[in-house]
């Protein structure tokens, strides 16, 4: 496998043209699931009312802890789960799929990459088959040069080269690097418009992570593909996406440019979150984290579901959900600390709150990433 290019410095994520239509939206996207072995009646809040939007040839991250439900939204997305409520939009027409036809022409446009590219991958069957099926697939009949020529071109395109050695390969002989390569290339031998990348370097070694976020990026400008980056680092968001959004419990609770969200926090969680980033200096060895556990979310907490790790809820933060409100240009936090209301709480920094390590940006690289 080729070397890992080099790092880039991050700049801060432009807001794509106003007049440009995204290629992708979600509208009030929820997704219940029926709890088993706690009654007919109690469902799991997984997705409540999220909003997000794909433009051509950016990339956004959804962010948050385990269990917050940023891969369900990729599966929504996807349409690998039916949505309980809300719309997907593709072109700005309702991309439901009613038939076989019509998902078939949907993931020809966005395709998913997985975050464990063993399991997603067919042991079986070596690289040759994998990628001549997605071809055949999405492509049609080919003939035997031009799918020599297609193999060719994926492998090239994901820096597998030469592609000679690769293509006859099974899985278990390559790297969990090369394998998430054969995976994107899979992806893209639709040709799609959507990428919908669900943790795609959590599996991989922290030495390997940095030349899949930088090949990601090199196709996001060359082929002008949107992306939807998931992760739970943070930092890795900063580094890598245009804009980021942070979802806490199943609700988004911020949005904006990676650089804002990261390095001026709003929402009390998502200062937390970025500051239980690593700390590749070693600077303090105190746990910064917030309090208590994430609610369950059979019986979500009234309000905002963040209120009972929150040191700044107040009577109103237990009452009602917060909507998402201006906090700067382009920036929104579901906090209502920021409403114009006089039983508003006075939302400060949490990390006077709880303690934490001093003050410093959040790391950029990959190559300071802690394997946790």
């Amino acid at each position: 496998m080729t070397s890992a290019p080099p790092v880039q410095t991050p700049t801060p994520g432009d807001a794509p043209p106003a007049a440009e239509p995204p290629i992708l939206q979600a509208v009030d996207l929820r997704k219940h699931f029926r709890a088993r072995g706690t009654g007919a009646r109690a469902v799991v809040h997984a997705v409540d009312d999220v909003n997000l939007e794909l433009h051509r040839g950016h990339v956004v991250a959804l962010v948050g802890e385990s269990g917050s439900g940023k891969s369900t939204v990729a599966r929504l997305l996807a349409q690998l789960l039916p949505a309980t409520g809300g719309r997907i939009l593709l072109h700005g027409e309702d991309a439901t799929a009613r038939s076989r036809r019509a998902f078939r022409r949907y993931v020809g446009q966005v395709q998913m990459i997985f975050q464990d590219p063993f399991a997603s991958l067919n042991p079986i069957h070596p690289v040759r088959y994998t990628l001549t099926r997605s071809l055949r697939i999405h492509r049609g009949r080919m003939s035997r040069s031009e799918r020599e020529a297609a193999l060719t071109e994926l492998l090239e395109r994901v820096q597998l080269t030469p592609p000679a050695r690769y293509v006859d390969k099974y899985p278990h002989e390559l790297s969990g690097g090369q394998r998430q390569r054969v995976a994107i290339a899979r992806a893209l031998a639709a040709n799609p418009e959507v990428l919908l990348a669900d943790e795609p370097i959590s599996m991989l070694d922290v030495s390997i992570r940095l030349g899949i976020l930088n090949l990601l990026r090199d196709l996001r400008d060359r082929l002008q593909i949107a992306i939807l980056y998931i992760t739970h680092d943070i930092a890795s968001a900063r580094y890598f996406a245009d804009r980021t959004m942070v979802i806490y419990a199943g609700r988004v609770v911020e949005t904006g440019d990676s650089e804002s969200v990261t390095q001026d926090p709003k929402h009390p969680y998502t200062q937390l979150l970025v500051h239980s980033a690593p700390d590749p200096d070693g600077l303090d060895a105190r746990a910064h984290g917030a309090r208590g556990e994430a609610p369950s979310l059979v019986r979500p907490p009234q309000g905002c579901r963040f209120h009972p790790r929150c040191p700044f809820a107040v009577d109103l933060c237990r009452a009602e959900v917060p909507p998402l409100l201006d906090v700067g240009p382009e920036r929104q936090a579901a906090c209502w600390g920021y409403a114009d209301r006089p039983d508003r709480p006075a939302v400060g920094s949490v990390l006077d709150t709880y303690g934490a390590r001093p003050g410093g940006p959040v790391p950029v690289t990959g190559q300071q990433e802690v394997e946790r």
